[in-house]
């Protein structure tokens, strides 16, 4: 009888809304009803096919928005009926930000640090009695420091911000503004390379073109290979080692290391003094106010020699823990989860989990075979693996989940457009435990593949008002986006800014979500359901995953578990979760938590 109740109030709305109702007539004929139906496109879901994807589906839709009946409907009034229960802790809620593209304040075309302060109270307003913000904890800054790229990843001044960002009188705002908020603010840290404008490198190519440098007997002491300690800052050599990743360094017989390029000299992470001088720059930062550091490309410090690796990680963790044991650090090890998370052995708190993220990770994986392989519980096996295979290196690792970032294709293109699956892969990152990162922009799917400089094309706050709009990266070809911009999604509740403005608020409320051991449920069998507890500090959680195309009915036993009611929920297509004595209705593509 339930069924066929829900089943007509479904079939009155289609019929109210064909006869050309008002949306206030909707409501009042089906409050739970929503429908975003997807879009679709034939291309399969590598990072070379994401832009036909999006291509085609700008094709199809040339609103920009996704193809739905949600004007005509409202979602049901989603309360947020559980307090914020935010902990000031290194578990955090992340959004990285590339200020080059992300909001203008002088009207020059490129995001800068006063552009994001002016943006601060959309990532976080501080104030727990709103829900306008999207509820963030943490920004991670993409490279601020001077540098001959529009990326900056190739660093001429590591104390010093590049001039097309602001001063540094701008970045001391910004990490106060932040500090109101509840913000922690860590920033990019290059210290695989430096730029080969960086006055360290033009110094020591100085020595080497002074003779007779390299020899015992010198007679230019003061700029000798002995005596100028930035020569050994690098890896030099004499005589071509005829390896990739070496380039003449333009001096008699000498070579340089450069695994990324030759403007990327490598740097010697070996040396005392160099070490000695990254302390004073971290330091400098530290004392900024900023709140930790991203280590970039930090398998390469030695050619991926994870026991160098970690000596290096471990003195840079014990150094800034030496300093505020609250700082917090996170490394990017490119690569698979057994060898990634060796890397912890050193202490690290944090190393980003690769194998949940991007087109080929378990989250893609998962929405892309769901009912296929039990996928629902091997979602499930595949967390409780992160969290044992971290244990066994470290008893205080911090998972750094994230499902896209600055060097992958944007998940507008990972599913032939499906919103549902772009709004679940979301929904899935925010709910895993650690501290969840979030890419600019992916809050409203937008697009972006291929060229690196198309992967960060500028934040899409408004079609119809100019106002901060950055022009993004100079190579940049058109990136068109699927789905509406922020000022348009704000405005819809069925949008992927709202689905995703839930999920932090769920993250927010329950610190068992980013905290808690994961045990799953066993006598949850369905192939497209994902039951799970977290437990933390003697508090435990059920999260229920149900990855299917169709409502499902879920047995939860309260004697068991000893939850009482639903503490929250996600749902894609607006429809509510909800629990019949011990009997969860879930409808598509939807999660939600008892306790």
């Amino acid at each position: 009888m339930k069924r066929f109740l829900k089943l007509f109030s479904i079939l009155l709305v289609l019929i109210l809304v064909a006869s050309g109702c008002s949306k206030s007539d909707v409501n009042k004929g089906n409050t739970e009803a929503g429908d975003v139906s997807k879009n679709q496109a034939d291309d399969n879901n590598s990072d070379e096919n994401a832009e036909k994807q999006e291509d085609s589906l700008s094709e199809t839709d040339g609103t920009n928005q996704p193809a739905s009946g949600s004007e005509n409907l409202e979602l049901v009034d989603y309360k947020y009926n559980q307090e914020l229960n935010v902990i000031d802790d290194n578990y955090r809620t992340y959004y990285e930000v590339f200020l080059y593209s992300f909001y203008d304040s002088n009207g020059d075309g490129i995001g800068d640090m006063n552009g994001l302060i002016s943006k601060l109270d959309y990532i976080n307003d501080g104030d727990p009695t709103t829900d306008t913000d999207l509820g963030f904890n943490g920004i991670w800054l993409m490279p601020i420091m001077p540098s001959d790229t529009y990326h900056k990843y190739d660093v001429k001044d590591y104390y010093g911000i590049d001039e097309q960002y602001g001063t540094i009188d701008d970045f001391k705002r910004l990490i106060e503004e932040c500090n109101k908020r509840g913000i922690k603010v860590i920033i990019d840290l290059v210290l695989n390379h430096s730029s080969s404008s960086n006055p360290w490198f033009l110094s020591a190519i100085k020595s080497l073109s002074i003779k007779p440098c390299g020899q015992e007997v010198c007679t230019h002491e003061e700029l000798c290979i002995d005596h100028n300690p930035y020569i050994k800052y690098y890896n030099f050599i004499k005589g071509n080692p005829n390896k990739d990743g070496y380039y003449s360094a333009g001096v008699d017989d000498w070579y340089y290391e450069g695994v990324f390029t030759n403007t990327m000299p490598d740097l010697n992470l070996a040396n005392k003094d160099l070490r000695n001088e990254i302390e004073k720059i971290m330091s400098y930062w530290l004392d900024l106010g900023v709140g930790g550091f991203r280590l970039d490309a930090a398998l390469h410090y030695y050619s991926d020699d994870t026991d160098k690796n970690n000596e290096v990680l471990s003195w840079l963790n014990n150094f800034i823990k030496s300093k505020n044991d609250q700082n917090y650090m996170v490394a990017e090890i490119w690569t698979n989860f057994s060898k990634y998370s060796q890397y912890y052995a050193s202490g690290i708190d944090s190393v980003f989990d690769f194998a949940f993220a991007t087109e080929s990770g378990v989250i893609t994986k998962t929405l892309n075979l769901a009912g296929v392989d039990n996928s629902g519980k091997s979602f499930g096996n595949a967390m409780i693996q992160v969290q044992n295979g971290l244990k066994k290196y470290s008893d205080t690792a911090i998972d750094a989940p994230f499902f896209t970032n600055h060097d992958t294709a944007r998940a507008s293109g990972y599913f032939s457009g499906n919103v549902d699956k772009i709004k679940m892969a979301g929904g899935m990152n925010l709910l895993m435990n650690g501290s969840a990162f979030v890419y600019y922009g992916e809050e409203v799917g937008m697009s972006g593949s291929g060229k690196d400089e198309n992967k960060r094309a500028p934040m899409y706050w408004s079609s119809t008002d100019t106002t901060g709009m950055t022009v993004g990266p100079k190579n940049m070809e058109t990136v068109t986006h699927n789905f509406g911009t922020v000022e348009e999604q704000m405005k819809d509740p069925l949008s992927i800014y709202n689905y995703y403005k839930r999920a932090i608020r769920l993250r927010n409320e329950n610190p068992e979500i980013a905290r808690g051991e994961i045990v799953q449920m066993p006598e949850i069998t369905d192939s497209e359901i994902c039951a799970i507890t977290k437990t933390y500090n003697g508090s435990t959680i059920e999260v229920i995953y149900n990855f299917a195309e169709e409502s499902k009915e879920v047995a939860i036993s309260k004697s068991t578990y000893g939850y009482e009611s639903i503490r929250g929920y996600l749902s894609v297509n607006g429809e509510e979760v909800t629990l019949d004595g011990e009997t969860l209705t879930m409808p598509p593509y939807s999660v939600v938590v008892l306790k």
